[in-house]
């Protein structure tokens, strides 16, 4: 079983651990916060440094999984995904195996998709992102890098969503539309129409 060490060390973490538990794939060795804090583990896991550390963690450790959420902005999580790739650090994907990802699709670099998701046939997820629990990416979508679907939000066939993106959770789209890049969708919403890169969409 490799080891691996999460970056960042909130509530998005706690929900990334239990995936990753639950794939049996790789030992959590520790989480690296932005800043060091009281707090020294979190959920059983210790704290093992903050982000100025990676460099060192690195000649421990192979393999790294971003675990900050994002709701407003991706900028975060671009950040340390950026800096991860710069270490050599190795960002694997992590899929729940109570989730049903097709054969037929492609998903990139550190991206996580959670509890309950479905991600149909011809479907392309980038790197970096989230797929939250009970999500459904349909047939022939496309999702950006560094975007977060949260929970329960639904996306129809052939979707396309840009870089950076945040669809909130219940969020449903018809089908065939794009979102652009840097958009986020408020939790609830029903989108009809292409929207246009940085914008907010609210219920």
């Amino acid at each position: 079983m490799d080891e691996i060490i999460l970056v960042g060390a909130g509530g998005h973490a706690r929900s990334c651990m239990d995936v990753i538990e639950h794939t049996e794939l790789y030992k959590i060795v520790g989480l690296v916060e932005k800043h060091r804090t009281s707090a020294d583990e979190n959920l059983g896991y210790p704290i093992i440094g903050t982000d100025d550390d990676l460099k060192h963690l690195r000649r421990d450790y192979e393999f790294a999984l971003v675990t900050v959420g994002q709701i407003k902005s991706a900028e975060t999580r671009v950040r340390l995904f950026n800096l991860l790739k710069d270490l050599k650090f190795k960002l694997p994907v992590i899929i729940s195996p109570r989730s049903h990802v097709s054969r037929h699709c492609k998903v990139g670099d550190g991206t996580i998709i959670m509890h309950d998701a479905i991600v149909n046939a011809n479907s392309e997820i980038g790197r970096n992102s989230i797929i939250n629990n009970k999500v459904l990416i349909e047939h022939d979508v496309i999702v950006g890098n560094h975007c977060h679907i949260a929970t329960g939000a639904i996306l129809n066939g052939e979707v396309t969503v840009g870089n950076k993106s945040f669809i909130g959770s219940g969020a449903v789209t018809k089908q065939s539309i794009s979102i652009g890049s840097r958009c986020v969708i408020g939790a609830g919403s029903l989108i009809k129409s292409d929207v246009e890169s940085n914008q907010v969409i609210r219920n």
